[in-house]
């Protein structure tokens, strides 16, 4: 029955091509090809050409050993015939070409020879012959002249296969170990020394001051995450720790370094094959010491996400930045093998690239190879990227059910996100929110026109409640985004998704100054061009024009005093990168006033929505002198940097008043200029 038998395949093809990786294949495979050779050196028969040293099995075991490793994600590895695979090894990039040309080469002579073999009188042998007769043949069957010459091209093959084996399947934590420090680390980690000859074990290996993670070694063995593994995790624990220390050595801070890895290890202990990752690759093992040392927030992000830890695996694609058209083609290949309509694995593709991405991001961030503003550019492209693709999502799933939004003049209505805050000021940072807008250009009253139509005012609201959940809901691979939707009008008592006439009624008739202020930071990001376009002319129509300034400031002043009574940290001593007076909201505020204070006369200071380039913008305009700009711009840049740095190190974004003190009193001085006295202005 073989729509029966295809079928049971399919059942067992999760099981086959597992989710997650598991380089404990590398060592199933080994210890299987162990046993296959101590099989055939008991019965003495050597000259085996499939399973002997470099045959046939050696080939096919290093593609099955990656189709099962990472066919899981890549579909292209989920096929039968050996070749293929190869092809997908070398243009992935997880063999290198020559790899990949000699195995093919090898393959083809050994299968030849096999079929040559069998052909003698329609045997099933793969050994080789011994007699005279049958080694003339089947050197004769395979293009040579003698037996010898035969052997040798054969050897040649054999040879290549079996190193291109052993690179593929060595053991990493017996090549170049040192025997005595693992047995040190090893009785460290048994607890069959003292402490005090435990940190003389370690401070003799170039470790000193690593009492806290030994004690915490000590927590380690005798948690309920430990006792709870199987042998098999306990062994592979008891591989790695000596290779984690020798790898933390080399950090600035190894104690440190060591802790937070262990933090790690104490995470994922559960999931034993990230653990034969680490132990299977060495280069992983260094990344994520190099990473932790460097970040807690990284730390924390691999913790949460362990199979992050694949990206650690060759440092050229962990600490490239690809740039936006890149991305999109990576979230187009990876989606192309999911259906459009199963929203859990599509769900879960956004999650597993936003962290991948990120974590990209990060380590590039963390080795000291981007500035500032690259780092948020970065941020903000994935986070568009990401949204476009839930607005894809959940349209396609609305079609299907209520059919299209269509407007009586024949036009389908269209949708679009409008950006606010970080997202909007092309700011994001790391764990940033989005705050976002939903705006459509439909009619109330008119329908879709499905098999279940529904007005578009029910349509469009219930694609926003979509788009959210896709970003926000909590799965086991985390969520993709916080989303804030109270800049919408009349905030969290308004409507989910707003017209464009109606968001320009509110903006026009109800709206406040801080909303206005608001708007300096917006722009479009995705969804409907069109709809993107209208959003554009009237975001610049409600900040162009005329304002009272002793209104404008007033507002200001007064939504700057309750930010200040409310939010941040005002202890003695202490400077709030944020909230406190001269810092980061004065500046946004300062900007603000100045752009809806002057765009009237000079509307090309509304043409961008970040920061710096209105800082620019307005010195262009003659509002604001190019000192006083240059010095806001560098004050600006430099809060956010340390902020920054303060975020990936999981530290609040506080410092002492001594740091940045001629800024923050420069930028204090131009708030009481701009602000507090208007008779300057």
């Amino acid at each position: 029955d073989l729509a029966a038998g295809e079928q049971l395949l399919k059942v067992l093809q999760p099981f086959i091509y597992r989710r997650y990786l598991d380089y404990g294949t590398f060592d199933s495979l080994r210890e299987m090809k162990a046993l296959i050779a101590q099989q055939h050196q008991r019965s003495g028969n050597k000259d085996n050409i499939k399973v002997g040293a470099g045959g046939i099995r050696e080939i096919e075991f290093i593609a099955q050993a990656f189709q099962l490793i990472r066919g899981g994600h890549d579909h292209a590895l989920q096929q039968r015939s050996l070749m293929p695979v190869l092809e997908v090894l070398e243009r992935d990039g997880l063999l290198p070409e020559y790899a990949v040309t000699g195995l093919r080469e090898s393959y083809i002579f050994l299968r030849r020879a096999e079929n040559r073999l069998q052909a003698w009188r329609d045997q099933q042998t793969h050994e080789l012959p011994h007699d005279d007769e049958r080694q003339l043949a089947l050197a004769l069957a395979m293009g040579f002249t003698t037996w010898g010459e035969f052997c040798q091209a054969l050897k040649s093959h054999r040879t290549r296969v079996q190193q291109q084996f052993e690179q593929v399947f060595a053991a990493p934590q017996t090549e170049g170990s040192d025997e005595a420090q693992t047995e040190r680390i090893g009785a460290i980690w048994e607890e069959t020394v003292s402490d005090a000859d435990a940190l003389a074990l370690l401070k003799a290996q170039g470790l000193p001051e690593v009492g806290n993670a030994t004690e915490f070694l000590r927590q380690l063995r005798s948690s309920a995450v430990y006792r709870g593994l199987a042998q098999q995790g306990r062994r592979r624990f008891g591989q790695l720790l000596p290779l984690l220390f020798g790898a933390a050595r080399n950090c600035d801070e190894p104690e440190m370094a060591l802790i937070r890895v262990l933090n790690v290890l104490e995470a994922i202990a559960g999931r034993t094959t990230y653990l034969a990752l680490l132990v299977e690759s060495p280069m992983a093992l260094s990344q994520l010491v190099a990473l932790c040392s460097a970040s807690p927030w990284i730390t924390h992000q691999i913790s949460r996400h362990p199979i992050l830890l694949d990206e650690l695996l060759d440092p050229r694609v962990l600490y490239r930045l690809m740039p936006r058209t890149e991305l999109e083609q990576e979230l187009a290949e990876a989606a192309q093998s999911l259906a459009l309509d199963d929203l859990e694995a599509q769900m879960d593709l956004l999650r597993h690239l936003k962290q991948t991405w990120v974590l990209r991001v990060a380590a590039a961030d963390v080795n000291g190879s981007m500035r500032l503003m690259v780092v948020s550019d970065h941020l903000t492209d994935i986070a568009e990227i990401l949204v476009q693709h839930a607005i894809k999502i959940a349209w396609q799933q609305m079609l299907e059910r209520h059919g299209h939004p269509m407007r009586a003049d024949g036009e389908e209505a269209g949708f679009a996100v409008i950006a606010y805050g970080k997202l909007g000021g092309i700011e994001l940072g790391y764990g940033s929110d989005l705050d976002l807008v939903f705006v459509h250009d439909g009619n109330e009253v008119d329908m879709t026109d499905g098999s279940k139509p529904i007005d578009h005012g029910s349509f469009f609201t219930r694609l926003g409640q979509k788009i959210i959940h896709i970003l926000t809901a909590q799965m086991a691979s985390g969520v993709a985004y916080e989303v804030d939707m109270r800049l919408r009008p009349s905030g969290n008592s308004g409507l989910l998704v707003t017209s464009l006439d109606g968001y320009r009624r509110y903006q026009q008739e109800q709206a406040w100054t801080w909303e206005h202020q608001a708007l300096v930071r917006a722009r479009y990001i995705c969804g409907s061009a069109q709809v993107g376009e209208g959003f554009t002319r009237l975001r610049q129509e409600i900040l162009c024009q005329p304002r009272d300034a002793e209104k404008l400031r007033g507002d200001i002043k007064d939504m700057r005093q309750k930010m200040f009574a409310n939010l941040g940290d005002h202890a003695p001593g202490r400077f709030d990168l944020k909230y406190a007076r001269g810092g980061i909201t004065d500046i946004e505020f300062l900007v603000q006033y100045l752009v809806l204070r002057h765009a009237s006369s000079f509307p090309a200071v509304v043409r961008y929505s970040d920061n710096i380039r209105q800082l620019d913008a307005l010195a262009l305009a003659g509002a604001m002198p190019q000192a006083d700009v240059k010095l806001l711009a560098d004050a600006y840049r430099a809060y956010r940097k340390r902020l920054h740095a303060l975020t990936l190190q999981e530290v609040s974004g506080v410092v002492s008043d001594e740091e940045f003190g001629d800024y923050r009193a420069a930028v204090s001085r131009l708030w009481q200029d701009l602000i507090e006295q208007p008779s300057r202005d």
